[in-house]
């Protein structure tokens, strides 16, 4: 698992924290960092547009990841189809990635989500001026816009 300083198993060096804050990983390797993850939660929008998160254990089906939900969240993502996963990080310190993407829905209760963009995010440390996007964070896409 990668953390502070490095991205292992991916060839990506990150350096030290508190210099180099961020980390470029291709849409290819989108695969690679959500299996070091294991678990999401699943972002939903109601019909009355307040969020809804549940946690889900997505798994790859080809380019889709594809996910068991509840009727009601799987109503949020048939009505409203830009969905987001957030993978909380594993380890003190490191990266929450949060990909967003458009779901269909297989039957009552499968979400298929393709992924459109993704970013690995955490809080930057004192007295950093954020990342190289311009976020206040540190914060960096994942594919062709970050790498």
């Amino acid at each position: 698992m990668w953390g502070r300083g490095e991205v292992s198993g991916w060839g990506v060096e990150t350096g030290v924290y508190a210099s180099d804050m961020s980390v470029a990983v291709a849409v290819d390797d989108l695969a690679a960092a959500t299996g070091e993850y294991g678990w999401a939660y699943l972002l939903t929008v109601r019909d009355d547009l307040r969020p809804q998160i549940v946690a889900v254990t997505p798994s790859w089906d080809g380019e889709m990841l594809v996910m068991d939900v509840g009727r009601g969240t799987a109503r949020n993502a048939s009505a409203r189809s830009s969905i987001s996963l957030c993978y909380p990080p594993v380890e003190d310190g490191g990266y929450s990635l949060i990909v967003d993407g458009q779901a269909t829905v297989d039957g009552e209760a499968t979400v298929r989500f393709a992924p459109t963009g993704a970013v690995l995010h955490r809080p930057a440390p004192d007295g950093s001026s954020g990342s190289a996007t311009g976020c206040g964070n540190d914060c960096e896409p994942v594919g062709p816009s970050g790498g």
